[in-house]
């Protein structure tokens, strides 16, 4: 919970679940989580920090993806370890836990909000991970899936 305050610069709060969910051993009330939601300076200082420290910081980053765009112009991301921003001891945390960052923005569809994010400096994947309507790419086919000559079991029949 401490390292939640540090990261985003406010208090988090505890969430519970709603209802008890017996085949996850869950009972209502029982804490599930914890929760910030960031508005005005604070989200924007920890956006800054997100985009220029935490997202470079992350083993083998390559960007973004752009198919974690829920059709209204809200982005998803999930970090991994949260030893990636500067104000977490790595030592100090024990185990890495991770965290899942939800950007609810005022645009209305996701080419939109796409379009303003990376004006802030979000780094999309380029060319991988989908399209921004959500819809995977298709998949090129090899040679060998093409040429019944070609190396491969289904095409030696006999």
């Amino acid at each position: 919970m401490n390292d939640l305050a540090l990261i985003a610069g406010q208090r988090p709060v505890k969430t519970r679940a709603r209802n008890s969910i017996a085949t996850f051993k869950i009972r209502e009330g029982q804490p599930l989580g914890i929760a910030v939601t960031l508005r005005g300076n604070v989200m924007f200082s920890f956006l800054d920090r997100l985009i220029n420290l935490g997202l470079p910081r992350t083993r083998d980053f390559q960007g973004v993806t752009t198919s974690s765009f829920d059709g209204h112009g809200n982005y998803s991301i999930g970090i991994r370890e949260q030893g990636v921003f500067p104000e977490i001891k790595f030592d100090l945390s024990g185990k890495p836990r991770g965290m899942d960052v939800c950007i609810s923005t005022t645009a209305n569809t996701d080419q939109e909000a796409q379009k303003m994010l990376t004006l802030m400096g979000m780094p999309f994947r380029e060319g991988g991970g989908g399209s921004a309507t959500g819809l995977p790419k298709k998949k090129k086919l090899k040679a060998h899936h093409f040429d019944p000559k070609a190396k491969g079991k289904s095409s030696r029949r006999r």
